[in-house]
């Protein structure tokens, strides 16, 4: 079977960008299931009810989120209701929404786990032990991993201490795509970022200018986004159906 996993989602820009491209892509690579990260998806920061339905009826089949899911408070209930609106396992019981959701195609299930790291980010409880957990509990054989995190060394640790017992484990966060893609000893496809959809000329999404002066001044800047050119970064997974392990994987880009 085909997967996709899809870079963070950047502004209205980005959700326009992924519309006008991602319908033909799937059908031309038969893609079976699309995730995306939208934790970016409302103009500045965070999701609404508006740019996760925008994404859903784009084509996206689940919504993954990180450290900025619960920016906007309007989307707290849809995370409750909406079982294919993720936000990372390793938030508190307590906050709204989950963490792992399981597509039914039919002829086979699909599990997507949304994990978040620890390293230069959030306290949170440990991605290794939170993994653990939802492993423990009776999944289809085919497991996406998205780890939320900023440091590499962090995720190819998971990756690698989940090699075998997950399909695949890609990086999302910095915005940048990697150009290190593989398949671990043990059948695990790995990605450490699979990058950004949104504007091209900008710095993860804003305006270059605006960041330079946040950074020069250490004064409270407003971000906007950036306009122009804007390109779609993912990857793409051939994942063994009778076995979850991953056959192959490549990176995408779409300009």
């Amino acid at each position: 079977m085909n997967l996709m996993m899809i870079g963070d989602v950047v502004g209205s820009t980005g959700c326009k960008f992924l519309r006008a491209h991602l319908p033909a892509f799937k059908k031309l690579k038969q893609i079976d299931v699309v995730v995306a990260n939208g934790e970016n998806s409302a103009d500045g920061n965070g999701i609404t009810p508006t740019s996760a339905d925008y994404l859903f009826k784009s084509g996206v089949d689940v919504i993954t989120a990180g450290n900025h899911t619960f920016r906007r408070k309007e989307c707290y209930e849809l995370f409750d209701t909406c079982e294919t609106l993720l936000r990372p396992a390793n938030f508190p019981p307590s906050a709204p929404g989950r963490g792992l959701c399981i597509l039914d195609l039919g002829r086979l299930q699909v599990a997507v786990i949304n994990l978040m790291g620890v390293v230069y980010m959030e306290p949170m409880d440990s991605p290794f032990d939170t993994a653990d957990r939802l492993l423990s509990q009776d999944l289809p054989r085919v497991i996406l991993v998205d780890i939320h995190a900023e440091a590499t060394g962090e995720k190819r640790s998971l990756a690698y201490y989940l090699d075998g017992r997950v399909s695949a484990v890609i990086g999302t966060h910095t915005h940048v795509q990697t150009a290190d893609e593989c398949i671990l000893e043990n059948g695990t496809a790995y990605l450490s970022d699979a990058g950004m959809t949104g504007p091209l000329h900008s710095v993860l999404g804003v305006k270059p200018e605006l960041v330079i002066q946040k950074m020069r001044s250490h004064m409270p800047v407003r971000f906007d986004l950036a306009s122009g050119d804007c390109g779609l970064d993912g990857v793409l997974l051939d994942i063994d159906e009778r076995t979850g392990k991953a056959r192959s994987i490549e990176r995408v880009q779409i300009r």
